[in-house]
């Protein structure tokens, strides 16, 4: 294992190391990690391809969720008053309830939150032989006669895709019987290459029967939506502070701290801002088709990109007083991020970190790490595609696979009554020239050229394992199933699906607590003392019952 041991303090060749797993795999499996995993560093100018958003290697242990995770638990998993019924074994639904750690907040105590419940068919094994149809409608008819909701979402779990219940003709049939919005989603857990399908799943089906229900626009000169911003620990409510203070009218979040209305009147907005690209820039894409509304990449996660991100979309409005006032909340609000960041700097500065995070996350995290003045050494995506890492100028490139088809496109095109552009083609390229550019996105690897780095696809157990051996990261943030093997190793491990207990961590105030968090990580002495008894003392003796 010499070539992946540090020498002198030097970080190992990304090459050597990548070299060093492929060598224990079979020589077809080898074939097809080598694809998706690549290198980048200083020289690097153009990021290299990486092969992405293909289906795990039966045997390898991989860090995914499945399309019904993406469909049911992320997109509509933080919206309140919308009653989400899995229709499948009871193990799938509570697998989704809550573990995401959304946040929500009612207006009133009396209003609608159907969150804290876990709403299922409970399917046994003779619906799996008889069918679960007949089920499906009595779950749906008792869920309305106890809360009465706006709206009822049905969720296929693979069993259902397998004995071919219909749930859209259900759902069909109890709209019409209640007079409530009901909708289903074919989002059987085998349907897709990874949660990304669900996602896509997930949007359009709300874009089909939701947005678009109510043109009642609120009040407000400079109207928003935020996409792919999901309010785990809170964030959202962090971000509505900001954009209040400013005074920009947030008409609708996807999904972070929604509700079935904000969804309906999302075509009332006159910018759409995209936080996790992945998981919702099909829905930007649709917005603009048929409503006219353009949108823009942001990234509320950092003190220096939520600056930035606040003036772009003052920028972005065209007006004197919308920009002043954001500087002047900026100029309000940085002085508490700088004292926080001066108190941990010291401690911080020259810290490593790898992040292996689904959607953009294993992106933007890299620039609240670089506020601290840590290095991000290996980085990749759980279901990221390659526009994500590489941006999205290698879109028309991407050919479409077996996988990707499963999904079901529909086709949008101009609303006649309600299509309205917001900005003309020569107010987007002045807007363009100021540094507000519209439906682009570099990707991950744009911003890793500083130091000699590993981007990797789909990580899994192996080589997690392989990668904290060969770099002994100072903090390593991934998802739940790779916590405690980490820890294990003698690493701390941050949780960046569910932040553990912890968050906020988007905007100014996030960012302080994301500092004061990893500080107490990265230098807490606790984790060298996580040794297995084999490992102290490889010689254990035993004795045999006979003996």
């Amino acid at each position: 294992m010499s070539v992946i041991k540090k020498k002198n303090g030097a970080l190992p060749d990304p090459e050597q190391v990548k070299n060093e797993i492929l060598a224990k795999y079979p020589p077809k499996v080898a074939r097809k990690r080598a694809k998706q995993i690549v290198t980048t560093g200083p020289g690097t100018e153009t990021p290299p391809e990486i092969m992405a958003n293909v289906r795990t290697i039966p045997g390898i242990m991989t860090m995914r969720g499945c399309t019904y995770a993406g469909c049911k638990g992320v997109i509509l998993g933080p919206t309140r008053d919308i009653v989400n019924i899995t229709h499948g074994p009871i193990g799938c639904g509570f697998y989704s309830w809550l573990t995401r750690r959304n946040q929500t907040r009612p207006p009133t105590p009396e209003s609608e939150n159907f969150m804290p419940y876990c709403f299922s068919t409970d399917m046994q094994d003779e619906n799996i032989i008889f069918g679960g149809e007949k089920k499906l409608r009595a779950a749906i008819q008792e869920a309305y006669d106890l809360f009465k909701p706006k709206a009822i979402a049905v969720f296929s779990t693979c069993p259902v895709g397998l004995i071919g219940d219909d749930v859209h003709a259900i759902s069909r049939e109890m709209k019409e019987k209640l007079g409530i919005n009901v909708f289903a989603f074919s989002c059987e857990g085998y349907k897709g290459v990874s949660q990304s399908a669900g996602h896509h799943i997930a949007n359009n089906q709300i874009f089909t029967h939701v947005v678009g229900k109510d043109d009642t626009a609120p009040e407000g000169r400079f109207r928003i939506t935020m996409l792919g911003e999901y309010n785990i620990g809170g964030d959202a409510f962090e971000i509505e502070r900001l954009l209040e203070k400013c005074g920009i009218t947030l008409v609708a979040s996807f999904s972070g701290n929604s509700t079935y209305d904000q969804f309906a009147r999302a075509h009332t907005a006159d910018l759409c801002t995209v936080m996790c690209h992945r998981s919702i820039n099909y829905v930007a894409d649709m917005l603009e088709t048929k409503y006219g509304i353009p949108w823009i990449k942001v990234n509320f996660i950092g003190a220096k990109a939520t600056a930035k991100s606040l003036r772009r979309i003052a920028a972005y409005f065209e007006d004197k007083e919308l920009i002043d006032r954001v500087e002047k909340v900026i100029a309000e609000e940085m002085p508490a991020v700088e004292a926080a960041r001066g108190d941990v700097l010291p401690r911080t500065t020259g810290k490593t970190a790898m992040l292996f995070v689904g959607g953009s996350r294993a992106h933007h995290y890299q620039e609240l790490f670089g506020e601290m003045g840590m290095k991000t050494l290996s980085a990749g995506y759980e279901f990221g595609h390659r526009d994500d890492y590489e941006g999205r100028r290698v879109i028309p490139d991407i050919k479409v696979d077996a996988d990707s088809r499963n999904i079901e496109e529909i086709e949008v095109s101009a609303d006649e009554k309600r299509f309205r552009p917001r900005k003309t083609e020569e107010q987007k390229q002045g807007l363009a020239s100021s540094g507000v550019t519209f439906k682009e996105y570099e990707g991950l690897m744009a911003d890793m050229k500083d130091i000699p780095a590993a981007v990797i696809d789909d990580l899994n157990q192996y080589e997690a394992e392989k990668l904290v051996e060969a770099y002994k990261p100072d903090i390593f943030c991934a998802g739940i199933k790779e916590k405690f093997s980490i820890q294990k190793l003698g690493i701390p491990m941050k949780q960046l699906h569910s932040y553990d207990s912890g968050g906020p961590y988007a905007g100014f105030k996030g960012a302080v607590n994301f500092y004061q968090e990893i500080d107490r990580l990265v230098n807490s002495k606790v984790f060298s003392y996580a040794k297995a008894p084999w490992q102290k003392n490889p010689e254990l003796s035993a004795t045999y019952v006979w003996e």
